[in-house]
């Protein structure tokens, strides 16, 4: 198994995995979460809890391969994501390379999944202002789709509704390719991550 627990903050983080999406209740399961729905899935799955607050975020590390990783779940809104995301690179002196940002893509079905290794913000308000805040547009990311907005709905009623039953069993797929690609990422094989998920 190539995932091992690792408990202590102060250890020298390496990467930094960012799953993107709104705090509180109010927005669990709902598309504009589908960051925070496969970054707590990519800690299950290495056996740890996402539940310490630093970098105005939920937070842990973990070693990932032989990379240490800190896994950030910002807590200051999707809009202000950039906040969370550059205190803890510059705490850790982590350049933008080194950063993978999960999110939600409405051009994207349910199920699908796109990595790309830097661009623009595609109208992702979180990508905008991690860009903005940055200064760089360099992050490899990890777009996880969540379905095209239907032609009567407002895009934000959109993006906060939830899931249905049936679309969250596709996205439990979705989940488990982004763990394989954030591991292929990690040991320099995104070209391949690519290849096989995009």
């Amino acid at each position: 198994m190539f995932f091992k627990r690792k408990e202590s903050l102060s250890s020298s983080v390496e990467y930094i995995i960012v799953g993107l999406g709104n705090s509180g209740t109010k927005y669990e399961n709902t598309r504009h979460n589908a960051g925070f729905i496969a970054i707590d899935a990519l800690a299950e799955n290495l056996g740890v809890k996402i539940d310490r607050i630093k970098y105005k975020s939920l937070v842990t590390t973990c070693t990932i391969g032989d990379k240490k990783v800190l896994l950030m779940k910002p807590s200051t809104y999707m809009n202000n994501s950039g906040l969370a995301v550059v205190e803890a690179m510059n705490f850790y002196k982590i350049k933008p390379e080194n950063v993978i940002i999960l999110f939600d893509d409405i051009s994207l079905d349910v199920g699908k999944m796109r990595i790309r290794r830097k661009g623009s913000d595609g109208g992702h308000n979180g990508i905008k202002n991690i860009i903005y805040l940055s200064g760089s547009d360099q992050f490899p990311r990890i777009k996880i789709g969540i379905g095209h907005k239907p032609e009567k709905w407002d895009l934000a009623d959109w993006v906060l509704s939830r899931f249905t039953e049936q679309e969250m069993k596709a996205l439990d797929e979705t989940t488990e390719k982004t763990n394989n690609a954030v591991k292929l990422i990690l040991e320099g094989q995104t070209d391949k991550a690519m290849n096989l998920y995009n």
